[in-house]
């Protein structure tokens, strides 16, 4: 197994918004925001390069939305997804699966280009992993969410046939060494691949924590739609990652792409922070 992190580039939201309840003179310091209270965020993704499978875990943001869209969220950098699989050799026709952690625009926005008129999946040869309860949460959206689920990200997958779903009720998903693990506080039914490497144990964070400013419990975002349920989410993956020394890739953090976790006086804290290569 080979793994590799993938940069799309950068994008902003609103710094309230993704740190909740938590007053800005706190997590400015970790995330400070320009003069429009915007904070920097990444679309980091993991790729995973496994006997025959090249699996891709997440799309980011996409490049088919119209100037008015990106002027909400000032993409930006240099880096593409195409550069970045060009980087260690490949190219969009060789992934064979992609998991979407979940169908937020910033997810799975990549996941569909359009060919003129049409809106066809970036990734002609790979099957879609979704999951059957997340991707009607999705087709049917709630007003809160309605905004970040969009048609054209999400309808192209199942409407060229490569959709398939990942079962809720079993762990073990694509292979022996990607299991899935599900949490429902920031959306209905999300996804994190748990990679077993080197007898190391990489746990995809995706929006369970999108930085490490974000690693005490109640720093949760305001995107997320059962509050509660993501602060004892976090409570149980966060003890199991510092029982078992997890290593935790960080598809948002804009600096840092993994960290781990320690136990302080004041709770479980932020360890080290480390490139993916660093572990390779």
């Amino acid at each position: 197994m080979k793994l590799y992190s993938i940069d799309t580039g950068f994008f902003k939201l609103d710094g309230g918004a993704m740190f909740g309840v938590v007053p800005k003179s706190i997590w400015q310091r970790s995330n400070p925001a320009d003069e429009n209270n915007l904070c920097t965020w990444a679309t980091r993704l993991l790729l995973i390069e496994d006997g025959k499978q090249l699996i891709l875990v997440d799309t980011g943001l996409g490049n088919k939305q119209d100037e008015k869209f990106f002027g909400h969220y000032h993409r930006f950098g240099d880096a593409t997804l195409e550069h970045s699989l060009a980087k260690h050799g490949f190219q969009k026709d060789d992934i064979t699966d992609v998991i979407l952690t979940h169908l937020h625009f910033d997810h799975v926005g990549g996941a569909i280009i359009r060919d003129g008129d049409q809106l066809i999946p970036s990734f002609k040869n790979a099957t879609y992993w979704s999951n059957e309860a997340h991707w009607k949460w999705a087709i049917e959206p709630n007003p809160r969410e309605k905004a970040s689920f969009l048609s054209e990200n999400i309808l192209p997958i199942k409407q060229n046939g490569q959709l398939s779903y990942i079962d809720t009720n079993i762990r073990c998903a694509l292979n022996k060494n990607i299991t899935i693990r599900y949490v429902y506080g920031h959306t209905e039914a999300m996804m994190l691949p748990q990679i077993c490497y080197k007898e190391k144990t990489i746990l995809y964070m995706a929006d369970l924590l999108p930085s490490v400013g974000h690693i005490p419990i109640p720093y949760v975002m305001s995107y997320d739609i059962r509050p509660l349920i993501t602060m004892s989410e976090r409570q149980m993956f966060w003890k199991e990652a510092l029982d078992h020394n997890y290593i935790l890739f960080l598809e948002h953090d804009p600096i840092n792409e993994c960290c781990t976790l320690i136990q302080t006086e004041k709770g479980i804290r932020l360890g080290e922070v480390f490139k993916l290569s660093d572990i390779l």
